[in-house]
């Protein structure tokens, strides 16, 4: 049986800036399993990649025309057993995202948004974006480059999710204020039960004395 090609699922999200370069980019990733070797073309209005898995029997190869130019010096990937990760630079500054990821606005089935790594553009104040530029590594001599496609192991999980990932423990920290709320009510309760045995204690001490009077008074 014949190898076969297959285009593979390529997700999308970005970001911009008119005044910082390493904060207006795109965070391009082909899911491709298993390819321990990949080809790519990349140029500033292109991105041709190809790669063939023995396991799966399959030779993955996209072709992608972007909207609009981007750095190719600037741009660097990560090349993993299950997919390839680019952060390709927008060559032109500015604060508006692209409108979409490539030239042709027909919709294609194998292109997705990541919407674990997107933020609305009023938002991006929030987003993680300091790993971006700490990476090392340009797409020249890529062929050339271990497992970590040369970025010296930073963790790229963390470049996932907005801002607002803290606010489940803000949220954590505000029920157990609520939740101590009763436990003070019910030592103010304590308190006032301690009271009340108190005088009645008093009461029963100052009866029998009350009652000695009168039998001496018969």
């Amino acid at each position: 049986m014949s190898d076969t090609q297959t285009t593979p699922e390529v997700t999308w999200a970005q970001r911009s800036s008119a005044t910082d370069p390493a904060k207006n980019f795109i965070y391009l990733t082909i899911a491709a399993p298993d390819v321990p070797k990949i080809d790519v073309d990349l140029k500033p209005t292109s991105l041709t990649f190809t790669g063939h898995s023995e396991t799966k029997k399959t030779t993955y190869h996209v072709e992608l025309e972007f909207y609009a130019e981007i750095d190719v010096e600037n741009s660097k990937t990560h090349h993993t057993s299950r997919d390839v990760l680019f952060i390709l630079r927008k060559k032109e500054q500015k604060e508006e995202y692209w409108p979409r990821l490539l030239k042709d606005s027909k919709k294609v089935h194998f292109l997705k948004t990541d919407f674990d790594k997107w933020v609305d553009e009023d938002e991006q104040e929030g987003a993680p974006d300091d790993l971006v530029g700490g990476m090392g590594g340009g797409m020249p001599g890529m062929g050339g480059m271990g497992e970590d496609g040369g970025f010296g192991g930073i963790d790229f999980s963390k470049l996932g999710g907005g801002g607002g990932m803290d606010m489940p423990d803000d949220e954590g920290a505000d029920d157990d204020d609520d939740e101590d709320m009763p436990g003070l009510e019910g030592d103010e309760e304590e308190d006032k039960a301690g009271d009340a045995k108190g005088k009645a204690a008093e009461t029963a001490e100052e009866a029998p004395a009350a009652t000695s009077k009168i039998e001496e008074v018969s």
